[in-house]
């Protein structure tokens, strides 16, 4: 004979099963819709004054509140026909990055700056990738001992809410929470002059840079 408190307990159960896998579909849908909606874009333009300026422009800000960890996938400097390849990288502090070397030549790679910890990398031949973890914020410029015509950058960020434009000078900023910031513009060694932006939810913000 069945005993109807058994068949009440096991619906009761069932009911508190139930509701609970529901809840957690739904936090899960919150917190991707949260994700949408409280990270908005930046955009804008820089208006390049020649060809010789492409690549060579990072739209960044200058700083921004929480904790900011390194990609795992190293990003990767090259040395492809006696050039640094990018001409800038710019990374989020305490990333490592892989140095290259595409050429069929001897390159060596070191840099005098206290970014860079004076690093001297040695000097190595054509598919050999050779590592540094940059752990301090700023630019350190990247120079050759046997090629003294080759230079490049890494620009050390504190967030990875920086772009660098393409060759029509369009840059795009994703996943910037909400707030006020800083943005400023690095050109060839030269840090533009700091711009007070507001980040609203919902509104792509447009900054353009000359």
């Amino acid at each position: 004979m069945c005993n109807p408190w058994n068949l009440l307990n096991r619906n009761c159960n069932l009911l508190r099963i139930t509701f609970f896998v529901l809840s957690v579909i739904l936090g899960l849908e919150l917190c991707i819709l949260n994700g949408r909606t409280f990270s908005e874009t930046i955009t804008g333009t820089v208006s390049y004054k020649s060809q010789d300026d492409i690549g060579k422009a990072v739209v960044y800000i200058k700083k921004a509140p929480g904790t900011f960890f390194p990609p795992k996938k190293h990003p990767i400097m090259d040395q492809i026909d006696l050039t640094f390849v990018p001409y800038v990288l710019p990374i989020v502090i305490g990333t490592t990055v892989d140095f290259h070397n595409s050429d069929d030549v001897l390159n060596n790679i070191f840099t005098p700056s206290w970014t860079g910890r004076y690093f001297n990398l040695g000097t190595y031949p054509k598919s050999v990738v050779r590592s540094f973890t940059f752990d301090r914020l700023g630019e350190a410029v990247l120079l050759c001992k046997i090629h003294p015509e080759m230079e490049g950058y890494i620009l050390v960020l504190q967030n990875p809410y920086f772009a660098v434009p393409d060759k029509h000078g369009l840059y795009r900023i994703d996943g910037v929470p909400p707030g006020t910031y800083k943005i400023t513009m690095w050109y060839n060694r030269k840090p533009g002059p700091l711009i007070k932006i507001t980040v609203s939810s919902g509104k792509e913000l447009v900054v353009d840079f000359k």
